[in-house]
């Protein structure tokens, strides 16, 4: 029997995370959460229906619904509700799509989506509520770090380490051993040949820092 699932978010990535949770073979989606616009409480979507915000947290928990993924891509606001949907008593669905690669020695943290055509070799440690969107590589002994978003096309050489919440766009390619930091943004189609720190916009081929990435924080 499978589990019921709500996915929380309600645009195009949560499109993509239904379809692969769906291809599985644990999850039942139970509705979706959306927060941004309210108007859309009812809204059929996916073939489901958009439930509310999240006050239907409690409700959903009372009908003994408590296993919950992101469908959206900001990297912070995934980590940051994630804790919220913890005290909930939610338990943090990892999703994975038949048709990805997992290496079986590699582990995978929960709240976690791998979506269609991704490979993640040996000895790879993904962490919690990370993006490895369609048709990324992570090669070999990489240590991708909570929140993170590898972005379609993506390819990470061997033993890259991407740091908490980064985020790298689509097509952009990491050599083996380089260092993203912590909320760094790699924009797409980006080569990056040398270690990235924290916090910054970089871009080009090869990749240079640009400037300091704004955040609320």
């Amino acid at each position: 029997m499978r589990k019921k699932l709500v996915i929380w978010g309600a645009s195009g990535h949560a499109l993509v995370v239904a379809d692969a949770a769906r291809l599985g073979d644990e999850y039942e989606i139970a509705g979706f959460i959306d927060d941004v616009h309210p108007g859309r409480n009812g809204e059929e979507f996916r073939g489901a229906v958009i439930l509310g915000g999240r006050e239907q947290l409690d409700v959903l928990s009372s009908q003994g619904v408590n296993n919950l993924v992101f469908g959206f891509g900001d990297c912070r606001a995934r980590l940051e509700l994630a804790e919220f949907a913890r005290r909930k008593g939610f338990r943090l669905a990892t999703v994975i799509h038949p048709r990805a690669f997992v290496a079986a020695d590699a582990s995978v943290g929960c709240g976690t989506v791998i979506l269609a055509g991704a490979i993640v070799n040996p000895a790879t440690r993904i962490g919690e509520n990370v993006i490895v969107n369609t048709s990324a590589s992570v090669d070999h002994e990489c240590l991708i770090e909570d929140g993170a978003h590898i972005g379609p096309g993506v390819h990470l050489g061997g033993r890259v380490r991407v740091g908490r919440a980064a985020w790298i766009g689509i097509g952009a390619t990491v050599i083996d051993r380089s260092s993203i930091g912590a909320e760094a943004v790699i924009g797409a189609g980006a080569v990056v040949v040398a270690d990235i720190p924290g916090g910054v916009l970089a871009y080009g081929i090869p990749a240079r820092v640009i400037k300091r990435v704004e955040t609320n924080g």
